[in-house]
């Protein structure tokens, strides 16, 4: 019946309307391919599981990060996480606003957001990685916006890793954009994401989830839940005052209030990402030397430089292929 009521729009009409609103970059994915190509068969968490009707199109918007903030060195700056908030705060309002305008042509739309977990998947285990509705970076792949790195993190050829991501869902008959093949990552010979990283979460085309979540979700679930157990725990009266009134409590507060330190954190490895043509422009100059590098890590990566050149790739690169892209020399076996 619906159908009655739907104007006819284009590729084109969608995208300079999402622009026009305030995104950065918009590409749009065709949903039963997401369906047939979930990032884990396990849990596939795929567009239909979502909606058995409004699914076939799912419009990926992305909002730049600002510069500045970039240039703060220390990871768990809150100035950073503020600015990033306030980003992901305005892509919020750029997908309801396109949900609307949809919606006026007789298209029901739903938002996907980046941060949305739903509590039924929850464990009662605040430390293990808890995944969202759909994966929003594999997502933008398969519409064209580009490739996962090293550390599976989205890169685009225009601000490489440095963007915030939403979707916008509707079941429109518009042309879907086309997946990129070549990867845009410079792999482990690059190793700047593995280098920098505070929570040393970096793996051979993979990420240790919950470790990198002690980061970019410092005062989060896990470290709000951690914090009262020391509360209740603590020997005496005073212990729990001092407790209750540490620097802690007071970023978990502001925290809760607008979600910077739990929505948004440590972006380091984002930060010092050579692609994108924002990074010579604006950051290299302030960027380019990485304290957190050790010895240790710089040998790591010559385990993988090595391990490619014997054309042996890990798992986590097989599996994830698909969204990674083609690396040179590229047929390899897995180890």
């Amino acid at each position: 019946m619906v159908e009655i009521f739907r104007q006819k729009i284009s590729t084109a009409e969608v995208k300079g309307k999402a622009r026009e609103l305030g995104a950065d970059l918009v590409g749009i994915a065709d949903g039963e391919v997401m369906n047939a190509n979930p990032p884990d068969p396990s849990d596939p968490r795929r567009p239909i599981d979502i909606t058995a009707f409004d699914y076939k199109r799912v419009i990926v918007l992305a909002k730049r990060l600002n510069s500045g903030v970039a240039r703060i060195i220390p990871w768990g700056d809150r100035t950073k996480f503020y600015n990033d908030e306030l980003a992901l705060s305005g892509l919020e309002e750029i997908s309801l606003e396109l949900v609307y305008w949809l919606e006026d042509l007789g298209y029901p739309a739903i938002i996907i957001p980046p941060t949305h977990v739903d509590p039924w998947r929850y464990n009662d285990d605040p430390r293990a990685h808890q995944t969202t509705l759909l994966s929003l970076p594999h997502a933008a792949v398969e519409a064209g916006l580009g490739t996962l790195g090293l550390n599976q993190q989205l890169l685009t050829p225009e601000f490489g890793p440095r963007i915030i991501l939403s979707a916008v869902m509707a079941s429109l008959e518009v042309e879907p954009d086309r997946r990129r093949e070549q990867s845009l990552c410079l792999g482990p010979t690059c190793g700047r994401c593995l280098k920098v990283c505070p929570a040393d979460a970096v793996r051979h085309w993979g990420r240790d989830w919950e470790a990198c979540d002690t980061h970019r979700s410092p005062y989060g679930f896990a470290k709000l839940t951690s914090h009262m157990e020391a509360i209740i725990g603590a020997a005496d009266v005073e212990q729990k005052k001092e407790l209750l009134r540490s620097e802690t409590t007071f970023n978990l507060w502001q925290s809760i209030l607008r979600g910077a330190g739990v929505i948004t954190g440590c972006r380091r490895c984002a930060d010092v990402c050579p692609v994108g043509a924002d990074y010579t422009d604006m950051l290299m100059d302030a960027l380019d030397d990485i304290p957190e590098d050790t010895e240790a890590k710089r040998l790591r990566l010559v385990d993988m430089v090595n391990a490619e050149a014997d054309r042996r790739l890990p798992d986590d690169y097989i599996g994830h292929q698909r969204w990674i892209g083609e690396l040179p020399n590229a047929k390899v076996n897995s180890t």
